[in-house]
């Protein structure tokens, strides 16, 4: 999909998603998980850190959208379907670490125009 500035928003998302999951390794996390499909949407990433599985919505933008937080985007209706997806993924998953903590976790990336980080916001159990 090309949007009508022409940039590629899959790629954008992937990059974004990749900066979240180093981010979340430096912090000790585990990346169980990326790109779950359910009937919902895509649940983007799942870690665990030994204690905790948390259940990861990323939004990623670029600079040149001033003025916009990503993790505006992160509303009721999107906040509703990441907990069916993890519900889902907890459902599908025999084999899962076993958590003594749930978590829903929303990061928000930015990145300029070249695709150099300028900014990332974790929100530890945002929802």
């Amino acid at each position: 999909m090309i949007d009508v500035t022409g940039e590629h928003r899959p790629h954008l998302g992937r990059l974004g998603e990749q900066l979240a999951a180093e981010h979340l390794i430096r912090r000790g996390f585990q990346i169980v998980e990326r790109n779950y499909r359910t009937r919902w949407g895509e649940l983007d990433i799942v870690a665990f850190d030994g204690r905790t599985l948390a259940f990861c919505e990323v939004k990623t933008r670029r600079t040149r959208v001033p003025g916009r937080n990503p993790l505006e985007s992160v509303h009721a209706r999107k906040r509703s379907k990441v907990r069916k997806m993890a519900g889902s993924w907890l459902a599908d998953r025999s084999n899962r670490p076993h958590a003594q903590r749930l978590r829903f976790d929303a990061i928000g990336v930015t990145v300029d125009e070249t695709g150099r980080l300028v900014s990332l916001e974790h929100l530890e159990g945002a929802f």
